[in-house]
């Protein structure tokens, strides 16, 4: 592709360049606290509107890994994928309503924080080193390698090291700012990600339009997608019969139907939005409304998420069959670079800004979130308690270049294998294994006021425990086909729970483990948190969106189930 490149396109990618960098310095310019004050360099309280923090949350949620992992997705499963970004707009309805309210009204600005409020200071301590390894060694470099690597692969191949300097450099020019500098060059970021992201559909719905002698037509690349891949349009996977196709199973396996909706998505959509230091701490420097208008905001733009990443890939999957395309690599994670060869000059361009914007934002709110982690819940709280605010803010920066160093030494020869396994599989092989007891600590720790310190530490150590277990050792104990789940034989002929049943079935066995252990304690817990009906109450604009939200994707899936 890099020899297709022509000055147009350098042209776009140096305006995008020069704009966000440019809005960044007078966004910092405007207002020089962030210099002294910690809330405003780590939170930007009260500095964001609704629609920054809306806006801030997708685009540190879109990076690599949904642009080149999801089209691949769309081009091997199609449009299932999409649960993952429809149920999230679901999901920040969710904590919008319930999660928010509880966290700004006991003032909690990290999410160690609100363990060590709730409970104590051996579950906060755990769980921010456990974070602060997660978003430094898994996070922010599976983050980097896959856009280096996304990227390099647009500009010919021979820029790989070149590529992940500059990505990194460019996300520290932004962090060091702080997340006010962040949420708003974030406005542009995903403005760029939108126009472009779209560019690619349009594009790509066009050129399916054109090989099969119907003219260049968006509307009729699209129904010529539902009438080569009809297959492609199924929300929900039903469960393979005997005698499946291997490939049918592998789907499966991934996109376990409905079983996938009675738990497991909602754990994980749950635990990411409302859990995660990395997402949340863009609405906690706000009053409530404006947090909730926000996140409510966030996810009505979830919706259009999957045509922008998920439909690129359904198109490749038609073009593949037509004999138009052949995959980068081989594989299904090369189908979104495939479509991008067909795009015409200064397009081109205008993609790899909106890949570039999509990684910057990530990696920017990832070094944010990890700054903010170590200075206030290990720095402030361990080392050095005096600490002015002056010392906080440049600690934090600090903190921000070496992390990025730091993930740069370690994706510079991918040493951490993040290659091979894919960048997804990496990411979950880490994340998922905690996320079960760190969901059941915050559901149970924010509305039920007998939950204990002593089952917050159980909670840790039982979904660890259920994790691994469900995932490596359940088949070899109960068999492949019990009341709990079923278990299928993967590409390598190995049997294996898919991966949100297991997911479902760990925080099930967590939430059990918490409660009784919390029963043996007091009624009332000492540091329960104190809630009205009041914080849960909805203005009519938030309800609006609200069903706006819900009927869209009523509509969607009442089409494609």
């Amino acid at each position: 592709m890099h020899g297709n490149l022509i000055f147009s396109d350098y042209l776009v990618i140096v305006i995008y360049f020069i704009v966000v960098i440019g809005y960044g310095i007078w966004i910092y310019r405007r207002k020089k606290k962030t210099t002294t004050d910690t809330k405003d360099f780590f939170i930007a309280a009260g500095s964001l509107t609704w629609w920054a923090i809306g806006a801030s949350l997708i685009a540190s949620n879109i990076s690599a890994e949904q642009f080149i992992g999801m089209s691949g997705d769309g081009f091997f499963a199609g449009i299932a994928v999409a649960a993952y970004e429809w149920i999230a707009a679901i999901a920040l309805i969710i904590v919008a309503i319930w999660f928010i309210p509880v966290y700004i009204k006991n003032k909690i600005y990290t999410m160690p924080q609100f363990l060590r409020t709730r409970y104590n200071e051996t579950v906060a301590l755990i769980m921010a080193v456990f974070w602060l390894f997660l978003y430094v060694f898994v996070n922010l470099t599976s983050i980097l390698y896959l856009g280096a690597l996304a990227i390099n692969g647009l500009l010919g191949g021979q820029y790989l090291h070149a590529v992940m300097v500059g990505l990194a450099v460019f996300a520290i020019i932004i962090t060091l700012g702080g997340m006010k500098v962040i949420g708003y060059t974030d406005v542009i970021q995903v403005a760029v990600l939108i126009i472009g992201g779209l560019a690619t559909t349009y594009m790509a719905l066009s050129i399916v339009s054109e090989i099969t002698g119907q003219g260049r037509h968006v509307l009729a690349g699209f129904n010529e997608l539902l009438k080569e891949a009809p297959d492609h349009f199924h929300l929900i996977f039903n469960k393979p019969e005997p005698g499946a196709s291997q490939d049918y199973v592998n789907k499966y396996l991934i996109l376990p139907g409905i079983g996938m909706y009675a738990a497991g998505q909602w754990i994980s959509n749950l635990n990411y939005w409302g859990c995660n230091q990395y997402i949340t701490q863009r609405a906690l420097g706000a009053n409530l409304q404006t947090a909730r208008t926000g996140i409510l905001f966030a996810g009505f733009l979830k919706i259009l998420m999957p045509v922008i990443v998920m439909l690129p890939g359904i198109a490749a999957f038609v073009l593949y069959r037509h004999g138009h395309l052949q995959l980068a690599g081989g594989t299904k994670d090369g189908a979104y670079s495939a479509v991008l060869a067909f795009l015409p000059n200064g397009f081109k361009g205008l993609s790899i800004a909106a890949l570039t914007a999509a990684i910057v934002a990530s990696l920017a709110g990832k070094a944010n979130s990890i700054s903010t982690i170590f200075t206030l819940d290990i720095y402030k709280k361990y080392m050095n308690v005096e600490a002015s605010e002056k010392k906080l803010v440049w600690t934090g920066r600090l903190s921000i270049i070496i992390a990025m160093v730091v993930s740069v030494a370690f994706t510079w020869n991918d040493l951490l294998g993040i290659g091979g396994q894919g960048g997804y599989t990496f990411v979950q092989k880490y994340s998922s294994f905690i996320s079960p007891g760190v969901f059941a600590m915050f559901l149970l720790g924010m509305f039920w006021k007998r939950a204990s310190g002593a089952a917050a530490v159980a909670g840790i150590i039982t979904g660890f425990a259920a994790s691994i277990f469900f995932n490596q050792f359940a088949v070899t104990v109960f068999g492949p086909e019990t009341i709990l789940y079923s278990a299928f034989k993967n590409a390598k002929g190995v049997y294996e729970i898919p991966f949100f049943i297991c997911l479902g079935w760990s925080f099930f066995t967590t939430v059990l483990v918490m409660v009784a252990v919390s029963l043996a304690g007091p009624k009332i817990s000492a540091k329960a948190f104190v809630l009205d009906k009041a914080m849960f109450k909805l203005k009519p604009s938030s309800i609006i969106l609200i069903v706006l939200t819900v009927l869209i994707l009523s509509a969607i899936y009442v089409k494609f189930w």
